[in-house]
């Protein structure tokens, strides 16, 4: 087919009976082709979701038309739903303070074609990673945080991210806390990355905190932010074993590798619309 697009059809509803037919039912009417289907109902939240990815014929459909012609069903199911195509690249605003490791990882895999996306603003609360962004080619917007400015930071951070048209915002350990204003604005768009000492190991030097009690497992945890610091939905994690010979900076190190490697898979799985919020915790189609 000379005229054949992809689309990912994304569904999430209270789950019923009937649901899978009239979805298939519409595909099929609409000639659908059908290349990737997942779907679960929860028993525990009474939830239905469900991400398609098929073609269709853009001589006789557009994204616009598919939603729109969707919409009768999705009304009667009380369905949240959308068309996209994967051919698009979502804006990625990140955010980063002194440690570059998520930064310089995410920004390789973008250039590089593993993540397909596009990053219209890096933000800090330092200079560090200025150059970084130069030679990527990313506007770098410094913008100093202390106790005593946080609003007016934040405001401005809020200018940036609105001026960039983000569809998603990457806290790459920037570390500072946003405010329950601007996390539930952004709700289920704000992705950060922590080691997975938590509850554990709060506060300054995690791994030596772990060091210190003998830790045989560290790891790395990307979640939504929420207004609970550090609980918001969990979309990654990563483990790796160690022992009593690993001193505090290898621990340091593994963990640098195991935050970078999380937080792109959990990007990775945001911009396919493979992630969906369920409560507290969330789905995801891999």
């Amino acid at each position: 087919m000379t005229n054949r697009a992809t689309c990912i059809l994304t569904i999430s509803c209270a789950d019923t009976t009937g649901l899978v037919a009239a979805i298939a039912q519409f595909l099929s009417n609409h000639g659908a082709f059908i290349t990737e289907s997942a779907q679960y109902g929860d028993p525990a939240t009474c939830r239905f979701f469900m991400r398609v990815a098929f073609h269709y014929n853009t001589a006789t459909h557009s994204l616009a038309r598919l939603h729109a012609e969707f919409h009768p069903i999705a009304a009667h199911y009380g369905m949240d739903y959308g068309f996209t195509s994967p051919e698009a690249k979502p804006k990625v605003v990140i955010l980063v303070s002194k440690f570059g490791h998520c930064l310089n990882d995410l920004l390789f895999r973008m250039r590089s074609g593993g993540l397909h996306m596009d990053v219209p603003a890096i933000i800090s609360n330092h200079t560090t990673h200025a150059d970084v962004a130069k030679w990527h080619g990313v506007p770098f917007h410094h913008i100093p945080a202390t106790p005593e400015n946080k609003p007016q930071a934040e405001a401005a951070i809020e200018q940036v991210i609105a001026a960039s048209g983000a569809d998603l915002i990457v806290l790459a350990r920037y570390m500072q806390v946003l405010s329950p204003t601007l996390s539930e604005k952004y709700a289920g768009r704000i992705i950060n990355i922590h080691h997975s000492f938590l509850p554990s190991f709060k506060g300054a030097e995690p791994y030596s905190q772990a060091h210190a009690r003998g830790v045989k497992i560290i790891g790395a945890t990307a979640h939504y932010v929420t207004q609970e610091l550090d609980e918001g939905p969990i979309i990654e994690q990563r483990v790796e074993r160690v022992d009593h010979n690993r001193a505090v900076p290898d621990l340091v190190a593994l963990g640098r590798d195991l935050e970078a490697i999380t937080l792109a898979r959990a990007v990775q799985a945001h911009i396919q619309r493979r992630v969906f919020v369920n409560g507290r915790k969330t789905v995801v189609f891999s």
